[in-house]
């Protein structure tokens, strides 16, 4: 890969026929129309959020040095390779999309700066590398770039080296932060637009978590069909089985549950009845564990890491258990004192024996008092494998 220094490009030049796409997020095009500041294989401006963008401006005016800028050069056009989410903010700055705050506190848009602001921002000179290479030099080397310390995700950078019609058509849908769709999707998928997360889970869903090869294979069509198709079944689905929308729903594996539990049949009434039931339960530790637990037909109770019983419980139901078992002259396990062995009366140490629901919890029975028995630790274990 070759590259040349520029030195000589102002804030001024790059801003000529400056235009920033709102609905998508994203700055298109500078420096009178030759250089395309977010093609594909970048990530989205994340800058406009009144701190990172504000400081860009803010180092401008102080004079502090920006870093520097890495055009590729694609024929007789450039692309931004890295530097596009400083460009977009003096960019959006000049052309009045947000303001700064004075010394006094008080906001200052662009075009009402003093002129000798105005006239320092746009001529201040960026130092500028236009590289030129093939397209997997150019790829390599946008991986190993992180943007004003934020580093590229595991999405961005599959972005980048699958770049295509079909990242393309993909981010329209997935990374647009207008989509009107998001707000529901919010409540199942956890993260940020624009990073990627909302894509990055509609790819983990369809390629069965093989991103990577799926966006290979799919890097030159034109449509996004498959992908939109299996996106919008598991949403549906989810939103048939669980009726009620909970925080606790937000980043599960629902991709892996639609492929175990779809062909499944579901009456979403006692669903929500059983959902409501858990939540209630104090016992219950791992709300999220709730949604497979119930997906699986209640089989598995270590999903909700169900709390057990506390010391003070355990030794009360020791102390009255053994007291009536050396009134007796049996075993202070029930178990053994039903047996016929070597143990039927055998007084067994606190540490020698273990809490247990006389009434499973998965059966309905509760983590408390009345529910619990002291037994020893061999018939514990017994029962607990059945």
């Amino acid at each position: 890969m070759q590259t040349t220094l520029k030195t000589n490009i102002t804030i001024k030049d790059i801003c000529e026929g400056f235009v920033y796409n709102e609905y998508e997020g994203k700055g298109l095009f500078g420096l009178a129309g030759k250089l395309t500041i977010q093609p594909e294989y970048q990530r989205n401006y994340i800058y406009a959020d009144g701190k990172k963008d504000v400081a860009v401006i803010d180092s401008i005016l102080k004079g502090y040095p920006l870093g520097l800028i890495y055009f590729n050069k694609a024929g007789d056009r450039l692309e931004v390779l890295d530097g596009q989410q400083r460009i977009t903010s003096f960019g959006r700055f000049v052309t009045d999309k947000f303001a700064i705050k004075d010394s006094h506190g008080m906001e200052q848009y662009f075009s009402g700066l003093a002129e000798d602001l105005q006239k320092k921002i746009m001529g201040t000179k960026l130092l500028i590398y236009e590289c030129e290479g093939t397209e997997s030099e150019i790829k390599e080397w946008f991986k190993t770039i992180n943007i004003a310390g934020v580093p590229l995700n595991e999405q961005e950078l599959l972005n980048a080296i699958h770049s295509g019609e079909f990242v393309t058509k993909a981010k329209e849908t997935f990374s647009n932060s207008q989509n009107a769709n998001i707000q529901k999707w919010s409540a199942y998928i956890s993260g940020n637009v624009n990073r990627q997360d909302f894509l990055h889970a509609a790819l983990d869903w369809v390629s069965k978590g093989n991103i990577s090869d799926y966006m290979s294979r799919h890097r030159h069509d034109t449509e996004i069909t498959e992908l939109g198709t299996y996106f919008n079944s598991v949403i549906d689905w989810i939103s048939s089985v669980f009726i009620d929308v909970e925080s606790e729903m937000k980043g599960l594996e629902w991709g892996k549950y639609y492929e175990l539990y779809h062909k499944n049949s579901y009456n979403p009434i006692e669903v929500s009845k059983k959902l409501r039931d858990l939540y209630s339960d104090f016992f219950v530790k791992n709300k999220k564990g709730i949604y497979e637990y119930i997906l699986d037909g209640c089989r598995q109770p270590q999903l909700l890491d169900i709390r057990i019983f506390d010391d003070p419980t355990k030794k009360t139901v020791y102390s009255k258990q053994t007291a009536e078992a050396e009134r007796k002259g049996i075993s202070n396990c029930p178990l053994c004192a039903m047996g016929t062995d070597g143990n039927q009366n055998r007084i067994y140490k606190p540490t020698e024996m273990d809490a247990d629901h006389v009434t499973a919890w998965s059966k309905g029975g509760s983590t408390d008092i009345s529910n619990c028995q002291m037994l020893c630790k061999t018939h514990n274990r017994a029962k607990g494998n059945k």
